[in-house]
């Protein structure tokens, strides 16, 4: 990505959201991504390319203390990450979008479908992670980590691909039971697909069954892909991931608010 190509949002608080967009057809497509990770990835960039293809508005951006935005990963919250979504459909983005979230960014998918309903008309998530922070997160520490978390406000924890630890604050699990969805219904009436993998070891691939099971909506279908990871990755994943995608759009293009609607 060259520096042209990278913008920024600014929030008003002295910090700013930095974002990848270019215009084309509606409904345009936003991408959000993971857990410290950031909007140059595999995925992001893969359906950057295949929105470009076919036409596509698409925007994707890095959240509160990720990527290329302002702002320390320790200081950010649910809350925080889920404010940068919406004014991120509020200012860069015309008519109606189809959400794609992976991992954590499926939980602000799911947020955001919730927060601009007349916006957000369709959502995507690849491993969708809700309430990650309560029911992952938390339960998976050990005593002496919570111990550690106790005294100093922040533990590292290993990860797994093999970069440097996830730097985990007290205060985003506690902060992120503000947001917290699988507790009952979930009031979303929009058009909903799940991809997760069956070999996901970070969330359980049963997630996107309890997510199917509480959203009031009907128009939801989960996708099982056996030999999936959690980063869905791989060539077949992202072939996958568009294929999803093309039909999604399809789906919601003419029913989408302010268009025609012929038959």
């Amino acid at each position: 990505m060259t520096e042209a190509e990278c913008a920024f949002l600014d929030r008003g608080d002295g910090h700013q959201v930095a974002y990848v967009r270019h215009s084309g057809a509606s409904p345009g497509v936003v991408f959000l991504h993971g857990l410290k990770s950031d909007m140059e990835g595999g995925k992001a960039l893969a359906l950057e390319a295949h929105c470009r293809a076919r036409g596509q508005a698409f925007l994707r951006l890095d959240t509160f203390g990720h990527g290329r935005s302002s702002g320390t990963f320790e200081e950010g919250t649910i809350g925080r990450w889920r404010a940068d979504v919406t004014a991120a459909l509020d200012h860069l983005t015309e008519g109606p979008q189809v959400i794609v979230g992976s991992s954590m960014g499926g939980w602000l998918m799911l947020l955001a479908l919730l927060d601009r309903p007349e916006k957000a008309v369709a959502g995507l998530g690849l491993a969708a992670a809700p309430d990650f922070t309560e029911d992952l997160l938390e339960p998976g520490l050990s005593a002496d980590q919570r111990a550690e978390l106790k005294r100093d406000g922040l533990v590292h924890l290993p990860n797994c691909y093999g970069a440097d630890p996830y730097p985990i604050a007290l205060k985003l699990i506690e902060e992120g039971r503000d947001h917290l969805l699988l507790r009952g219904p979930l009031p979303i009436t929009q058009p909903l697909r799940l991809i997760h993998g069956m070999k996901d070891a970070d969330v359980p691939w049963r997630t996107a069954l309890r997510i199917m099971e509480q959203v009031s909506g009907d128009d939801v279908e989960c996708l099982f892909a056996k030999n999936g990871e959690h980063r869905l990755s791989e060539p077949a994943d992202l072939k996958r991931l568009c294929h999803l995608l093309d039909t999604l759009l399809d789906h919601v293009a003419p029913h989408a608010p302010g268009e025609d609607s012929e038959g």
